[in-house]
């Protein structure tokens, strides 16, 4: 069906856990753990693309690749845009998966599912959500909400994507997983475009793909991978992670 690269943003300036891609967890920096992770899902080659020497080592001592990228890039899409053009000139790869460097405890299978819209040549990019379960999350605007049809199932062209509780009414809400597959030409005319209005509104930079035009579709899966960017998740990462070791 497609080529991917795999590839994993990172960089040290996270503001509300500073350093986090190096944070141990069972005795691993978290970026390794992804990094991990990334290579079990078995979709294509990986990397880690990043800005920081200490990570590039952290990741090559554990028998990775990573590649260094300017520091100046205002997302991780920018980011691993530079490092597809580093490490793959000629294009051969015709997929781009950007897997988040704060995701230790994703399940691999997950990764793997967010190419398989891409098998539909009318989709631009692919992506993963879930059904929302706990309650207090349907409200929380740190959780990011996937509003789409369902056109097969485990399967939906998104509509839309949002910090309110939405759509309104009976039925389930999806919490949106930012992870993203994107075709080569795609990640290359998203990474051009100005933010978008809505983009800027939201702050989900996902929202100025939808505004001109470019199809997202999503893979629902079954276990949500939760991000690592305070004390208190960092702390549940050690707790699953070290009890698999244990």
């Amino acid at each position: 069906m497609s080529d991917p690269l795999v590839l994993i943003p990172a960089r040290m300036a996270a503001t509300r856990l500073p350093g986090k891609p190096l944070a141990l967890i069972a005795g691993a920096p978290m970026i390794v753990h992804v990094w991990r992770r990334a290579v079990e899902a078995g979709i294509g080659p990986v990397a880690v693309a990043t800005d920081s020497a200490q990570i590039a080592a952290a990741v090559e001592a554990a028998g990775g690749v990573a590649v260094m990228t300017r520091a100046d890039h205002a997302s991780g899409s920018d980011r691993i845009h530079e490092a597809a053009d580093i490490l793959d000139p000629q294009g051969r790869h015709d997929v781009v998966v950007n897997v988040q460097g704060d995701f230790p405890t994703i399940d691999p299978r997950a990764i793997a599912a967010a190419i398989l819209p891409l098998a539909d040549p009318a989709v631009a990019i692919a992506t993963l959500c879930g059904v929302i379960t706990r309650e207090s999350e349907r409200e929380d605007p740190n959780v990011v909400k996937a509003v789409g049809s369902e056109i097969a199932p485990g399967r939906m062209r998104a509509l839309y994507f949002t910090r309110a509780t939405a759509p309104w009414g009976e039925g389930p809400l999806y919490h949106h997983v930012g992870l993203y597959a994107y075709r080569r030409r795609a990640l290359a005319r998203f990474v051009a475009l100005p933010p978008s209005p809505l983009e800027r509104r939201e702050k989900l930079e996902q929202l100025r793909a939808l505004e001109v035009g470019m199809r997202i579709d999503l893979t629902v899966i079954d276990d949500v991978p939760f991000g690592v960017d305070t004390p208190e998740t960092l702390a549940l990462a050690r707790e699953v992670l070290e009890g698999r070791v244990s």
